[in-house]
């Protein structure tokens, strides 16, 4: 609720701080004794060394990042899948909460070793890059969306979930390719800066899905000619229809279906679609996009018969 208009300044800070308050910060507007007193009646919760709560129920979403920014110290800001998620990206892990700080200092590491039951663990991260273009005007402060899908794919558990990251927010359009070349470019030690760079790449000819992302990697792999992606066709009832994979001058197409595509619904959209393509005279391919994973050689050697019945001529095989 927001304060009344005579509210004093500790109210109005609580309310911008979703209740969530440095001792720092009380020490400025009580006095000790009526702090320590509100903690023992249990009006107010103390969190861990040097955070308070202006209340005594159980951390909110918006209070435990707060918790996390407060105690991991003067400079520290949302960061990687936790400022993502916070930019709107669905999807995303909601545990750990990452923070980023200042390289010149080091984050109350024992502090965040004794948070509550009701408070997520914190992992902090260290940069010695973090200009003011980086940073998101927000409460709790954090990352931009795309500085934090540059960090979420350096820190992520391995490939699959780094390229995933940056194709999600690049597919629920919360950011651009170029604004992650952007940042990317500002970071020249990012941890796998070539994948980042390559997929969002990748991402900008029209790859928005992991999928497409493995196959564009499966064709150059396979020294397959490259696909355009997400090729506009209209069909011939006038709709707009989009192509996920389209090699013009032989006229094949390739379909990467995913798990919706399961649904009834899709799948007779789908196979309207491809009827409309068919008629067109297009040679159409179809894969699951499990198969583009576990089986790329299956995949490849099917697209490289295709193209070569439509007239594509094979590369002589590479001297061994």
């Amino acid at each position: 609720m927001v304060p009344s208009d005579d509210a004093g300044a500790l109210e109005w800070l609580a309310f911008e701080q979703a209740g969530v308050l440095t001792t720092a910060q009380v020490s400025q507007l009580l006095p000790e004794g009526v702090v320590r007193g509100r903690i023992r009646s249990g009006r107010w919760r103390s969190i861990c060394r040097g955070i308070l709560l202006t209340g005594n129920g159980r951390l909110t979403r918006d209070q435990q990042l707060w918790v996390a920014v407060l105690a991991a110290g003067p400079g520290a800001v949302l960061a990687g899948v936790t400022a993502a998620a916070e930019a709107g990206i669905r999807g995303l892990r909601r545990e750990p909460l990452h923070v980023l700080v200042p390289a010149a200092r080091r984050a109350a590491r024992t502090t965040l070793r004794r948070l509550p039951i009701d408070m997520p663990a914190v992992l902090v991260h260290r940069t010695s890059i973090l200009p003011e273009a980086h940073l998101q005007l927000a409460r709790p402060p954090r990352t931009t969306t795309a500085r934090a899908l540059i960090d979420a794919a350096g820190w992520a558990a391995g490939v699959d979930e780094a390229q995933g990251l940056l194709a999600a927010g690049c597919q629920q359009r919360r950011v651009l390719p170029d604004e992650l070349h952007a940042v990317l470019d500002a970071l020249p030690r990012a941890p796998r800066r070539q994948l980042i760079r390559q997929t969002t790449h990748d991402i900008a000819g029209g790859a928005q899905a992991l999928s497409e992302i493995d196959f564009i990697r499966l064709c150059r792999r396979h020294r397959l000619p490259t696909p355009d992606l997400q090729e506009h066709r209209t069909d011939a009832a006038g709709r707009k229809r989009w192509l996920d994979a389209y090699w013009r001058e032989w006229r094949v197409h390739a379909e990467i279906d995913g798990a919706h595509h399961m649904d009834s619904r899709q799948w007779a959209a789908d196979m309207r679609r491809q009827n409309d393509v068919w008629t067109s005279g297009d040679r159409i391919l179809r894969f699951p996009a499990w198969l583009i994973r576990a089986r790329p050689h299956e995949v490849a050697e099917t697209i490289l018969r295709a193209l070569t019945a439509a007239g594509w001529t094979p590369p002589p095989p590479q001297p061994t």
